[in-house]
């Protein structure tokens, strides 16, 4: 038992901790994502929407931090009921969202691995066997070295956790682990291999025959049946390829400016998902830059979600000499984890990414 124990301890503690740190490198993204289990559509808890962020800076260091107290054996009691209330909490939210097809990517693992919502649900399941047999064995969960130890080493994980998401927040992600990070080509993103599997659906055609309800599943061409059609339902049984890029495009006045963008050698793009949630002092910095790069040759436009008749008036208070183009809000949230941000590339290429903060290293 103590064998199965410590191994149990291990994993655990280490998948605590991965699992925590890469949504704490990127506590922005994750609070996305609560936002949209908090969403009408899915939990219906639309009051916590406005606190995402902070709800999701708790629950990723307490994450991280219960990992590590695991390993080190601090404060057994507690750190083994609250992997336990964890666990069982979001094993019942993983089940629901997929029974229910709610949420298709539970950000788990942030961005940097994509689990299915059923996928999501037994990883949950196999954890929650395994902090079960934590507590078969809790006596062999003891502090490692010393209790001063464990105290100090758990207290140092908390407070560089801690510094770690301010400066996460006032900057970027350390690491990005999205597709439209430095260095890739959003052009090329988007491109589908000729070979590329696509989805199977399967149709469940309902017909009346002779006064008696009908319904033939097909995973192809509208069935032979003598009788009235009434209805079809499709179900997608087998996921075809998504490139990593998708949803993303330029629109204004009902055109799409993307592929032209796409070429420019000199662009730089201010992003913002929503400009009436944007930061004052941010604007105001890429105000400052923007100016400069357009005096350098560069060509700037604005990307956002938000309607011409919203964008006006914070071109007008601004002074911003360049046109705003329509992008989807998820797009924008996940190209850049500040509103507002900036974005430099070349022929579609990025080269450069800023936090509005850091507007003034913007490369010219």
């Amino acid at each position: 038992m103590k064998i199965i124990t410590n191994i149990s301890r291990f994993l655990v503690g280490i998948l605590f901790i991965v699992s925590g740190f890469v949504k704490l490198v990127d506590p922005m993204g994750f609070s996305f994502k609560l936002q949209e289990y908090f969403s009408e559509a899915v939990l219906n808890l639309t009051f916590l929407e406005p606190y995402a962020l902070w709800i999701s800076l708790f629950v990723v260091i307490f994450e991280l931090l219960l990992g590590v107290m695991l390993l080190v054996g601090f404060k057994r009691k507690f750190t083994l009921w609250s992997l336990l209330l964890m666990i069982v909490f979001f094993t019942f939210l993983t089940f629901y969202s997929a029974y229910f097809n709610k949420v298709t990517d539970c950000g788990c693992f942030g961005d940097a691995v994509k689990l299915s919502p059923w996928g999501t649900f037994w990883k949950d399941v196999v954890l929650l066997v395994l902090i079960l047999i934590l507590f078969a064995g809790k006596k062999y969960i003891k502090p490692v070295l010393s209790k001063k130890f464990a105290f100090r080493i758990s207290l140092l994980s908390l407070l560089g956790c801690c510094v770690l998401a301010n400066y996460v927040l006032q900057h970027l992600p350390i690491i990005d682990f999205r597709p439209y990070k430095v260095g890739n080509n959003i052009t090329e993103g988007m491109i589908v291999p000729e070979d590329a599997p696509e989805a199977v659906f399967e149709y469940a055609w309902k017909f009346d025959v002779n006064g008696e309800e009908k319904i033939i599943k097909t995973t192809g061409d509208y069935p032979k049946v003598d009788g009235e059609l009434l209805g079809v339902e499709t179900t997608e049984i087998e996921e075809g390829y998504h490139p990593p890029i998708h949803d993303f495009t330029i629109e204004r006045d009902g055109e799409d400016y993307t592929q032209e963008m796409m070429q420019e050698p000199k662009l730089i793009i201010m992003i913002s998902y929503d400009l009436e949630l944007s930061s004052d002092e941010g604007l105001q910095n890429i105000k400052d830059v923007t100016d400069k790069a357009l005096k350098s040759g560069y060509k700037v436009i604005a990307m956002t979600s938000s309607s011409p008749e919203q964008a006006q008036p914070f071109k007008e208070k601004y002074g911003f000499n360049f046109d705003f183009y329509f992008t989807d809000m998820t797009t924008l949230k996940t190209i850049v984890r500040s509103n507002p941000g900036l974005l430099k590339l070349n022929e579609g290429t990025i080269v450069q990414k800023l936090h509005y903060n850091d507007a003034d290293e913007l490369e010219l």
